[in-house]
């Protein structure tokens, strides 16, 4: 059920203008289809164990945990548990958080695949990635560490509706972080709520956490979630651009400014397509 909206909403930074799909659920994709096999007498017999784990870009920590309990068919919460085990090889930044370093990829499930071993190579995936000789440049050449940029990288996943979105999404980060204003950005407040959402309020703008980025200035204490290549590109190559907000007014049309009463105008156009689309039910929730 959604909430009024107060007026408050008018003055926010970010609104993506789409929801993010999370299939929690379906969590091993492509080759997690079942392969039917000949039993002896011909009868068709399905093997159900998937032959590779699939964690799409953006995925959370949370959701790449539950992820690797079902494609090993363990109980939930089992690879959670086994995240002290594992010795990850993670940045001293990350302080023992993998968010940000479970790179989105296939990754193979041998016979004897264990939490360790996937986790394992999702981080030494992201080392690869992110360690070399460009991406720490590129990081340099905007005034940050790596881990900052991934962070960045987190954020752009979360809010950019296309790749060419992404640098200026990446942009407006750096413009508001270079000029000291908060980044207020929904995505660090979904992340803080566990949540999915284009809608936020302004009960949630003051919940205290430091993932709040329309309370707490910078960037978050970590990624807020495990971001893909393209997404990192943008973090270190941000699109040239003076723009300070942004919004998805609907799909396709997201617009970028330098004008805060601009962007006024622009979120209360998305305030408005959001109230029309309610008016109208879903095939979800049509009856």
């Amino acid at each position: 059920m959604q909430m009024n909206t107060p007026s408050r909403r008018t003055m926010r930074l970010t609104r993506r203008g789409r929801l993010t799909l999370i299939a929690t659920g379906a969590v091993v994709a492509g080759a997690a289809v079942a392969v039917p096999l000949l039993t002896p007498d011909g009868h068709e017999e399905e093997d159900k164990r998937p032959t590779s784990l699939v964690i799409p870009e953006g995925w959370r920590a949370n959701q790449v945990y539950e992820a690797v309990d079902k494609a090993l068919a363990l109980p939930a919460g089992t690879t959670r548990k086994t995240l002290p085990a594992a010795r990850l090889r993670l940045p001293n930044d990350a302080d023992g958080n993998p968010e940000g370093y479970l790179f989105p990829a296939t990754y193979p499930l041998e016979e004897k695949a264990t939490p360790q071993v996937l986790l394992a190579s999702m981080v030494d995936t992201a080392n690869k990635k992110f360690n070399g000789a460009p991406i720490a440049a590129g990081a340099q050449r905007n005034a940050m560490n790596v881990y900052q940029a991934v962070t960045i990288a987190s954020i752009v996943q979360a809010e950019a509706a296309t790749k060419d979105d992404m640098g200026k999404v990446a942009r407006v980060v750096i413009n508001r972080l270079e000029r000291g204003m908060p980044l207020q950005m929904d995505s660090t407040l979904n992340y803080a709520l566990n949540r999915f959402t284009v809608r936020t309020t302004e009960k949630d703008t003051r919940i205290a956490s430091p993932y709040n980025s329309y309370q707490r200035m910078g960037l978050p204490p970590t990624p807020i979630d495990n971001p893909g290549e393209q997404a990192m590109q943008a973090a270190i190559n941000p699109t040239p651009g003076d723009w300070l907000y942004f919004v998805t007014v609907k799909p396709g049309d997201t617009r970028f400014t330098a004008s805060y009463e601009e962007h006024q105008r622009n979120v209360a156009e998305f305030n408005r397509n959001q109230n029309s689309a309610q008016t109208v039910p879903s095939p979800s929730t049509a009856r």
